[in-house]
């Protein structure tokens, strides 16, 4: 049979009040979108609205989400600020253009700004190799091939030990300043500490003490924190988010159930 791409059902996507419509998932790739606008919610303000994708029920393959983003892969995004809404799919597009468009999180100096894009190219070209290799392999392929597994744990470990290299002489992935590129990497080291059932130990992730240093000096941020949460897996999730008041609710809700 031959794959094809486009819709499979109609499907009409929610909106809500805000600027910015996220439609995504808290997967590694998702959770890099909703730390960056947690991060603006702390620095600026800004206010959007996350409607949660199911991918285990196919709703990427929607008719609307599919006019969002044509390879039917989360996140996808509207900025309805225009008109008509513009699209923006493909997670490093999605942060290179709130970046832009509330000025944050890209250096200003030139130099920075390009090593900030460096990196934050080299994680798209990486992903494949730690999520759908390594991670596909490990986790989730319904046989087990080691040689499939060796391959990729190896590639894995080598890009752990990029990253362990460059930040022995970097506080963040661009020098003193936290950028996208921190956004875009983190999740998918969290991905290997958390969500891979055992991978961090078959992978000895603790031997890289610059990349775990930095590890933590991420996740202790309150918006990162927040971020993971949103159409999220983790404790206290919240399957949509409308305002920061939506954190709130769930966490009252979460005492007062503790507290019966």
């Amino acid at each position: 049979t031959r794959p094809t791409a486009g819709a499979r059902h109609e499907k009409a996507l929610p909106k809500g009040d805000h600027d910015i419509q996220l439609y995504s998932l808290g997967t590694p790739n998702g959770i890099k979108i909703t730390i960056l606008l947690e991060e603006l919610n702390d620095l600026k303000g800004v206010e959007y609205d996350a409607w949660k994708i199911s991918i285990f029920d196919l709703e990427q393959f929607g008719s609307e989400f599919v006019q969002i983003n044509p390879n039917s892969k989360i996140p996808a995004m509207l900025d309805t600020s225009f008109d008509p809404p513009l699209r923006v799919f493909e997670s490093g597009s999605i942060l290179k253009y709130l970046a832009e468009k509330y000025d944050a999180f890209i250096p200003a100096d030139v130099r920075a700004k390009v090593e900030c894009y460096n990196w934050l190219m080299w994680q798209m070209g990486s992903a494949p190799y730690l999520g759908g290799g390594f991670g596909h392999f490990y986790s989730y392929a319904p046989v087990q091939i080691k040689y499939a597994i060796d391959r990729f744990s190896m590639e894995s470990k080598r890009q752990f030990d990029v990253l362990d290299k460059h930040l022995a002489t970097n506080k963040y992935m661009c020098g003193d300043e936290i950028s996208i590129a921190d956004f875009a990497i983190w999740p998918w080291i969290l991905c290997v500490q958390k969500f891979y059932k055992g991978a961090d130990k078959f992978l000895k992730l603790e031997e890289y003490k610059n990349l775990a240093k930095w590890m933590a000096l991420i996740g202790e941020r309150p918006a990162v924190q927040r971020g993971m949460r949103v159409n999220g897996f983790v404790e206290n999730s919240i399957a949509e988010r409308h305002s920061r008041a939506d954190f709130d609710a769930v966490d009252t809700a979460t005492t007062e159930g503790d507290e019966k």
